[in-house]
């Protein structure tokens, strides 16, 4: 199935960059009939997942690009974040909810990533880190 509408962009690994993916998410929500909530969810997961390949992915190397695509579905959304980072072991994060992790300040991300997605997936090569983040509509 193709998607109804796409857009992709690259921006630098500098933290300063994100706010320039959630602008055009908005627009591109709004353009393609996305509900305020849905477009807001997606800001939330996004942004959390284009930080992480900044800094985690990237190691804030400005020289570095990462990569985000829209696309629009007929019954979903998808999203996806690239890195040229190693990637990492989901399995392995350290659960937020446990009692000694509470007051750490990370480790949250991706735990709030998977409750406002309804698919959340990572695929590591040698090229780098891709998640995609996917919403039913």
């Amino acid at each position: 199935m193709h998607p109804e509408n796409t857009f992709a962009m690259n921006i630098s690994s500098k933290p300063s960059e994100i706010h320039i993916v959630e602008r055009e998410l908005e627009k591109f929500c709004k353009k393609a009939g996305i509900s305020e909530d849905n477009t807001e969810n997606f800001g939330i997961a996004t942004t959390e997942m284009v930080n992480n390949a900044i800094r985690h992915g990237n190691k804030n190397d400005p020289a570095k690009k990462v990569t985000v695509t829209f696309e629009k579905y007929p019954s979903k959304m998808k999203v996806t974040v690239r890195d040229s980072g190693p990637g990492f072991e989901p399995e392995k994060i350290a659960d937020p909810l446990d009692p000694e992790n509470l007051y750490k300040d990370s480790g949250r991300g991706i735990f709030i990533v998977k409750m406002l997605m309804d698919e959340v997936k990572f695929k590591f090569s040698e090229k780098g880190t891709l998640v995609i983040l996917v919403k039913y509509l």
